[in-house]
């Protein structure tokens, strides 16, 4: 039974999805589907069902997945050990949606050309979704959101990025006071049960500001894409480009905002920690030019600013 079949299956399960699936581990569908089948042949049962419009598991698949978790885990153990101080090595690695597109590809790019002999298996989500895998070992590391509660003693980490929170507005909006904006413009919350969300609604309750909520919404990208459509303003933090393709938003600053921070959380312990800290320190680096090109080139206080 080969391991990268049974991580192929608990992607699916993870995604819900076979082109997903195919994407994140860098095959074709038709790759995934013929391991799946395969696996199927092996153990002498269904394991993936369509359940709505995703894949889910069947409950011979149910069954299995503590144990296909643990293989794959030790797969990657015996990998790292046998490598000694080598890079080498899987490393499964969880990120934000907005790290995907804004400072994943230039890590991915770093690792590629410095340490090759990593693999990553990269799963995205939010960081209260993420944060759970890690705690369970599911995951090595994550990129995530540093979260409004004290971390346990047991893990570590490392900031990558800060991003302070800002008005969008539709671009035809004239008043430049956020707070203005925010106490009488319709308002598309961030998700209060992401830890953005929170710190969001934290400013909101420090100001004393009740804004008139239209929407609340989980993922920022979406939000954006309503501001553009004139449904509303938001407050939201500064995510790295690229934001969705043709939005054009006015960004309007707030003094002394408090910000997001991004980083990299990962175990104190852990048999791939020599793994885990090349991945951090390629992370460190890339996180380090982007932030310094962010710098010299910021976001357009107080105009529409153009995604491209």
């Amino acid at each position: 039974m080969e391991t990268r079949f049974l991580q192929t299956l608990l992607t699916v399960v993870e995604t819900g999805s076979l082109t997903r699936t195919a994407r994140l581990l860098n095959v074709t569908p038709s790759a995934v589907v013929q391991r799946i089948k395969a696996l199927e042949d092996e153990i002498g049962s269904p394991l993936i069902q369509r359940s709505g419009n995703a894949m889910g598991p069947t409950a011979a698949c149910a069954a299995i997945l503590a144990d296909a978790r643990l293989i794959v885990s030790a797969a990657g153990d015996i990998k790292a050990a046998a490598s000694g101080p080598l890079d080498v090595g899987l490393l499964r690695i969880g990120v934000i949606h907005t790290v995907l597109s804004g400072l994943l590809p230039d890590i991915l790019l770093a690792l590629k050309r410095n340490r090759p002999g990593i693999e990553l298996y990269i799963l995205p989500g939010t960081s209260t979704d993420l944060y759970p895998k890690l705690l369970d070992g599911t995951l090595d590391a994550v990129i995530a959101i540093k979260p409004n509660f004290n971390l346990p003693k047991t893990l570590d980490w490392l900031l990558l990025r800060q991003e302070p929170l800002l008005v969008i507005a539709p671009k035809w909006t004239t008043e430049g006071d956020p707070v203005v904006i925010l106490k009488n413009e319709p308002f598309i919350r961030y998700d209060r049960n992401h830890w953005g969300g929170r710190t969001v609604d934290q400013f909101l309750r420090a100001q004393r500001i009740r804004p008139r909520e239209q929407y609340e919404l989980d993922s920022i990208e979406a939000i954006t894409v309503l501001v553009d459509r004139g449904l509303g303003v938001s407050l939201i933090p500064d995510w790295l480009p690229p934001w969705p393709q043709g939005v054009s938003v006015r960004k309007i600053a707030i003094p002394d905002a408090p910000f997001r921070s991004i980083g990299l959380l990962w175990p104190k312990v852990s048999r791939r920690l020599p793994l885990i800290r090349a991945f951090a320190e390629e992370a460190a680096i890339a996180a380090a030019v982007k932030n310094e090109a962010t710098f010299r080139a910021p976001a357009t206080r107080g105009r529409a600013a153009q995604a491209s």
